[in-house]
């Protein structure tokens, strides 16, 4: 036969050989090949490395607010949220009024200010004072006279009548406004010039002055409030909530206190109201609240949150330390004293400011606790192809 014959039929040996050839050529491509792929592989993963790490000096975390803490186990408390109003504390706080009827004379205090005990607030004057200091001259001056005269000379009876005389007119002015000290230092002069019927009220405590409503020259009734002061360094809030959510609260219970929600202050139940609100069918609760930087003022509306109970011991870290990353809770771990990871974990219930931590922490790791955003931004720019983050 023709070897050369196109039509005729090749020799299955020959098939065989060439498939042969064929695979030898393509095992030769993919070794050539494939330590170009593992270098491109490699230099990838480790480029991915380098952009998950995010490095910073410890005058860089500064500057940028970073704050780091090693977590813990700590015992996170049960708590229940309801809504609260500042109000001045009532057994911190004085009224000050007159007895008699008087004309304000001059004022010493503003609204806002801060007093002393003892500090004159405003001057009145009044007839019926007038009238009563002048009898307490006369009633003194004719004391001193049979007191130094004694028993022997003058009878009993009027020596007991100039006594009780003196006294009552005493008893008088001090009823009426003046103070101890002031009554004796009219009586020390014993001038009956002095009887003008112009006293000054006092404060009674420190504090500040959170109402002043009058006017000099106004004539001012017995019972008129003139001013109010009290210590707001200790206030109340009033908190509303169910009955049935009372049975667990006792006196001393922990709480605290948030104009934002973000900020709190710390406080302690005092007191559970026995008497429903008409109008909303709920107990009143009292916290006792510091108030620390004066943050808080009578009328602000605030959110109140106590607590319920307390739950065993775990690991626990700061809800600002949390961030969502594509989705899932993350920290920045810090490893070494300048390089930020960011780490994924699995998070329990979040307990006020404090997030359960279930698995990827462990006791010990140090975390970003502020500045947490930052770092997100940080890497997020890296990721994007900006350059690594340091």
């Amino acid at each position: 036969m023709n070897r050369n014959n196109p039509n005729r039929r090749k020799n299955p040996m020959e098939k065989v050989s060439m498939n042969t050839l064929k695979l030898w050529a393509l095992c030769l491509c993919l070794t050539l090949t494939s330590p170009v792929y593992a270098q491109e592989k490699e230099h990838d993963d480790h480029e991915g490395e380098e952009n998950s790490a995010i490095e910073m000096t410890a005058d860089e975390q500064r500057s940028a607010g970073i704050v780091v803490e090693p977590i813990t186990e700590r015992s996170l408390s049960e708590t229940i949220r309801v809504p609260g109003e500042v109000m001045i504390n009532a057994y911190r706080s004085t009224r000050v009024t007159p007895r008699i009827t008087a004309q304000v004379v001059a004022r010493h205090v503003r609204l806002g200010e801060e007093v002393k005990i003892g500090q004159p607030l405003v001057t009145l004057s009044s007839v019926e004072m007038a009238t009563a200091q002048g009898a307490l001259i006369v009633a003194d001056r004719e004391w001193q006279r049979v007191k130094s005269l004694g028993k022997q000379t003058v009878s009993e009876r009027r020596y007991t009548e100039a006594q009780v005389a003196q006294q009552q007119a005493l008893a008088a002015v001090i009823a009426y406004g003046m103070t101890d000290t002031q009554a004796a230092a009219l009586v020390k002069t014993g001038d009956a010039s002095k009887a003008t019927g112009a006293f000054d009220l006092l404060a009674p405590q420190a504090g500040t002055v959170l109402q002043d409503n009058f006017i000099v020259g106004e004539l001012i009734e017995p019972g008129r409030v003139l001013i109010d002061i009290s210590d707001e360094s200790v206030m109340w809030v009033e908190a509303q909530t169910v009955p049935s959510g009372l049975v667990r609260f006792d006196t001393g219970t922990e709480a605290r206190v948030s104009l934002d929600g973000q900020n709190w202050l710390s406080g302690t139940l005092i007191q559970r109201h026995h008497q429903l609100n008409e109008t909303t069918r709920t107990q009143g609760l009292r916290i006792e609240v510091e108030n620390v930087d004066d943050r808080l003022h009578p009328g602000q509306f605030v959110e109140v949150e106590i607590v319920t109970g307390k739950r065993a011991p775990v690991l626990a870290i700061p809800s600002a330390a949390v961030t969502m990353i594509e989705g899932t809770a993350t920290v920045f771990k810090l490893e070494g004293d300048n390089e930020f990871h960011a780490e994924t974990i699995d998070t329990g219930p979040t307990m006020g400011d404090w997030i359960e931590v279930r698995g990827g922490l462990a006791a010990g790791d140090t975390v970003a606790i502020a500045g947490v955003f930052h770092l997100k931004s940080l890497m997020l720019k890296s990721s994007l192809g900006e350059g690594h983050a340091h």
